[in-house]
């Protein structure tokens, strides 16, 4: 344990950057003091975003499931909703978990203030809190970890509850005959996977020719064809060019090159990205730099340009991933103790929960291409996995990309049910710079979906039990 005993450290923003910072760094004997506008930690993770989303696709999950039993030969009457109950269920996890941080920063001796932060200097701040008293805050060091906010383009901000982000999606006000989703990111089809498995009738508009852009076209066709089965459309190349809202529906004007019509809908999903939350901190009194898109400007040991200052998570710059945000905090810490400390994954890992998963890590083989990198890459599909076949998904897809020259693994896309779970194996096998040939010569465990990871590795070698490859794949 470093010696760092009486340096006062203040940490704005209590999400999934802010608390680990706060419980790590008393650890190791700081003075904490951890500020947030909430009543406990957890951020926007914990309250609207990562947790409540999860609780809810469970829900859409075992909706689903009813409805493949018949395939199996068991049938369920048509699921009834209580809606009251099923926001009771979401906000109870989140008040369990939240409720549980506030408890375990009293025992990690953390000192929790509500309110809103904003410096005065390199040594100070103040917070204000709802009823707006201040109190001055003096520190050694100081962590910025505030995170981001859905952004809403100047199109969609028309005054409007039916004109919605994920943050009030999430609030399930009432269940929409039909539905829009703007944005084929992760956010607008986790929300869109939830709203139509309630009975919405759900249509995605994405501007770009794919949905989930950040994935491998491969892979996000996989999620596409199971996605369009349940869904009403999706639309990619298109835009919104027009919003009207109304008392019980919103009017929006849809172009692509094929398409130049009004549609209505009761309800408006505005999931285009997120915004990072460096406004309103009192910057402007540091030498602290923000780009022209509002993150602030970091080293690799996540220091500002004011040495005794910090920040990490979605304000200090993409992936927006509550893991990376986690990360970065060890990394901060660790460089304000005197320790060496920088941030260098070999591999962040990015899951999105539909149905079904889609996951990756590593450099994807849009990345090897526009980087110029050689690679080789080598598929496994489910269809071949027994423990797939059993479980009646059989649509998932095992992708490696491999370094040709060393065999070194450079990244690793699944998709099929739970590859989330399977992701975490993947990136610790190119940390650790792991080949093919280590992968395939570790023993998985049978039936399981895991196996498709050591396969996928054989098949780089041109064999495996299961599956033949095609010439030319």
């Amino acid at each position: 344990m470093s010696d760092s005993n009486g340096k006062r450290l203040v940490i704005i923003g209590a999400g999934p950057g802010g608390y680990p910072a706060a419980f790590n760094a008393a650890h190791q004997g700081f003075d904490v003091t951890l500020i947030d506008q909430r009543a406990n930690p957890g951020g926007v993770c914990l309250y609207v975003g990562c947790i409540p989303s999860k609780a809810l696709l469970h829900v859409a999950r075992v909706i689903e499931e009813t409805k493949e039993a018949a395939n199996w030969g068991v049938t369920f009457s048509e699921p009834k909703f209580d809606l009251d109950k099923l926001r009771k269920f979401k906000d109870k996890v989140v008040t369990k978990l939240t409720s549980g941080l506030g408890a375990m920063a009293k025992q990690h001796k953390v000192k929790f203030m509500q309110g809103r932060a904003a410096f005065n200097d390199n040594k100070s701040l103040t917070v204000s809190d709802e009823n707006g008293k201040t109190k001055k805050v003096e520190f050694d060091f100081a962590l910025i970890a505030t995170g981001s906010r859905p952004a809403m383009p100047k199109v969609f901000d028309v005054g409007s509850d039916r004109v919605m982000t994920s943050t009030e999606a999430l609030d399930l006000p009432d269940i929409p005959k039909k539905l829009l989703v703007v944005g084929g990111g992760y956010i607008g089809l986790e929300l869109g996977t939830v709203y139509q498995a309630l009975g919405s009738k759900v249509t995605v508009v994405e501007m770009l020719s794919n949905i989930l852009p950040g994935a491998d076209k491969d892979l996000s066709e996989v999620l596409a064809k199971s996605f369009k089965a349940r869904v009403e459309s999706i639309l990619t190349d298109t835009r919104v060019s027009e919003v009207k809202p109304g008392k019980s529906n919103v009017k929006v004007k849809l172009l692509s090159a094929d398409l130049n019509e009004e549609r209505t809908y009761d309800r408006v999903l505005v999931t285009v990205g997120r915004a990072p939350n460096s406004q309103h901190l009192g910057l402007e009194n540091l030498n602290v730099k923000v780009t022209e898109r509002g993150f602030i400007e970091v080293d690799s040991r996540r220091c500002t340009g004011e040495p005794n200052i910090y920040a990490i998570g979605d304000v200090a710059g993409e992936p927006g991933l509550a893991h990376k945000a986690t990360f970065e905090a060890k990394t901060a810490i660790n460089a304000m103790a005197g320790e060496p400390a920088a941030y260098d994954p070999a591999a962040i890992p990015a899951v999105v929960f539909t149905d079904p998963e889609l996951a990756w890590t590593g450099l994807t083989e849009a990345d090897c291409l526009n980087r110029g990198i050689d690679h080789k890459i080598t598929k496994f599909p489910w269809a071949a996995s027994g423990r797939a076949v059993t479980l009646d998904r059989p649509d998932g897809l095992t992708k490696l990309i491999v370094d040709p020259h060393t065999d070194r693994i450079l990244g690793v896309g699944i998709v099929g049910i739970s590859a989330g779970d399977l992701i975490a194996g993947a990136t610790l096998a190119i940390e650790m710079a792991a080949t093919a040939e280590d992968v395939a010569s570790t023993i998985h465990p049978h039936p399981t979906t895991s196996e498709t990871f050591m396969e996928a590795a054989e098949l780089y070698y041109g064999h495996s039990p299961h599956y033949i490859a095609r010439k030319g794949r």
